[in-house]
């Protein structure tokens, strides 16, 4: 049982006796004042104290209690908002404690393979073998394009996106992926193609563009060449979803919850970032990303939005 602290307990206690101080005053003053008061011929000025003293000295005692009630509440309540302060900070810096091992050993890896690298080059430049070094830098080189990509994906995550919407037609979204997804993909034997696109949204193009063109680039990277990706649109009664299929291997069932997580990758060379930050940018439009089977084999990513009469009026403001 929780003890009442001391500094309170006295105010009941206090309370009752300034009732009785202002009771017995007030029968002394009506004494002083020729006031009398009697039953049945005898002098009832005793019994008239002792009302008084049960009545005045009651309700100090209650009014005491209350103000002990009250301070305790604010006690509590400020015992709470410290806890869930310190609950947070220490969240936040588990979190933080968390994301910087995870940065460092991302960043760590490309740097050792870059230092050991960029020394060989030199021994080999060294022994005349330029063939040699100039193979070494260029792996240099792709890890310090994979360093850079780690860095955009952890300031694209620490830095929420905040939308600028617009009516935007799916048809026109589709049309514009397809135009900036053919060079994503040109360099590999696969085949972009695009839906004609149904319903409209309010959202930012820029940022569902970006997060379709990632889609579109993680589709690749696992595409079996011949292959073909597919964006598509399909729009419900108060929702619009923006596909993208591939061929490939599929995402296991157990493993759908997790690779939406920052750094989850099982793509070797992959950042595990690409998909938090869409994730990050569908959420931001009030949305959600779903992964599922894509029909004939491989897997679909779905973008989900509202539509323009669904959109949440806060982001309809904001445009």
């Amino acid at each position: 049982m929780t003890r009442e602290p001391t500094s309170d307990r006295p105010l009941r206690w206090i309370g009752g006796a300034i009732g009785l101080a202002v009771a017995t005053a007030d029968a002394f003053a009506a004494r002083a004042v020729g006031l009398t008061f009697g039953a049945e011929g005898a002098d009832a000025t005793g019994l008239l104290w002792l009302y008084l003293a049960l009545n005045l000295g009651g309700l100090g005692f209650v009014v005491g209690w209350l103000i002990e009630l009250r301070r305790r509440e604010r006690r509590q309540a400020e015992a709470l908002a410290d806890a869930r302060a310190r609950l947070a900070r220490n969240g936040t810096l588990a979190a933080l404690g968390q994301l910087a091992g995870t940065v460092a050993h991302e960043v760590r890896n490309p740097l050792a393979v870059i230092r050991s690298m960029v020394q060989t080059a030199r021994e080999d430049a060294a022994d005349g073998e330029p063939a040699a070094a100039e193979g070494g830098l260029a792996v240099a080189l792709d890890e310090i394009d994979r360093l850079d990509r780690v860095i955009d994906g952890v300031l694209a995550l620490a830095r929420p996106p905040t939308p600028r919407v617009h009516l935007v037609a799916a048809a026109d979204l589709l049309a514009r992926v397809g135009d900036l997804g053919a060079r994503l993909v040109a360099e590999r034997d696969v085949t972009l193609r695009t839906g004609a696109g149904a319903g409209a949204v309010a959202a930012d193009p820029d940022l569902i563009c970006q997060a379709l063109l990632d889609l579109v680039a993680n589709a690749a990277a696992v595409a079996p060449a011949g292959s073909t990706i597919a964006v598509d649109a399909r729009a419900g009664e108060d929702e619009v979803s923006l596909s993208v299929s591939d061929a490939g291997p599929g995402v296991p069932a157990g493993m759908r919850g997790q690779i939406f997580e920052p750094f989850f990758t099982t793509r070797e060379g992959g950042t595990g970032l690409g998909l938090a930050v869409v994730r990050q940018i569908a959420r931001a439009h009030g949305g959600r990303v779903e992964v599922d089977d894509a029909p004939g084999g491989g897997a679909r990513f779905s973008i989900v939005l509202p539509t323009a009469e669904a959109q949440p009026a806060a982001l309809l403001e904001a445009a």
